[in-house]
């Protein structure tokens, strides 16, 4: 038992070299531009033990770092989110931190750019409702039966939103303007959002 736990071990420990390497090589180069070799030398493993972990190669070694991008995003959001003490200001502050997580170097590149140009828009929009459309649907969603936000069919605004913040997250993530590019996204996403309130809500944010 104590040599199979050890085995256990050391493959997921195998696992994550793959994950982590490929993950830095992707964000810093992009998937086309880095090969199986280079991965599997990077990670200090073979490529048997890549395509034990990964049968697909290349491309479900690269789903696995999306999905670990779109789950950390996915957390730094909610951790913004549960900071804040009512609903409405949940939404706004895990909305604000979407931008800022979605366009970091280390994610901005897999997530928005690779992400659907490799698997395909459909499989990338599916991963992407799992791990963060479906709880901004649930915010909308609490929002509107409690009153604060007009009420309304919730799935095309959490999609039109949800959206909107990736078009904004892929602009930002090309932009050549600068630093402040993301505040001047920031204050637009927070008027837009100020828009949805029902007229009796107080109007801060």
């Amino acid at each position: 038992m104590r040599q199979q736990g050890v085995r256990a071990q050391q493959r997921e420990q195998t696992r994550q070299a793959l994950l982590r390497e490929s993950r830095r090589l992707f964000s810093e180069r992009g998937y086309a531009a880095v090969g199986l070799a280079e991965l599997v030398h990077a990670a200090g493993v073979t490529k048997g033990a890549l395509y034990h972990h990964f049968p697909g190669g290349k491309t479900d070694l690269f789903r696995a770092v999306l999905e670990e991008a779109q789950q950390e995003v996915g957390r730094r959001v909610a951790a913004a989110a549960e900071a804040q003490d009512d609903p409405w200001t949940q939404l706004t502050a895990g909305c604000q931190e979407f931008l800022a997580a979605a366009t970091a170097p280390e994610t901005q590149r897999i997530m928005l750019v690779d992400g659907p140009a490799v698997l395909g828009w459909s499989e990338w929009r599916a991963m992407d409702e799992a791990a963060s459309a479906r709880h901004l649907a649930e915010a909308l969603t609490s929002l509107v039966e409690s009153g604060v936000i007009t009420p309304q069919p919730v799935p095309p605004l959490a999609h039109l939103l949800s959206g909107a913040m990736n078009e904004a997250a892929l602009w930002l993530a090309s932009s050549s303007s600068g630093p402040e590019d993301l505040a001047d996204t920031a204050a637009a996403l927070k008027r837009m959002l100020q828009a949805l309130r029902a007229t009796s809500q107080p109007g801060g944010c």
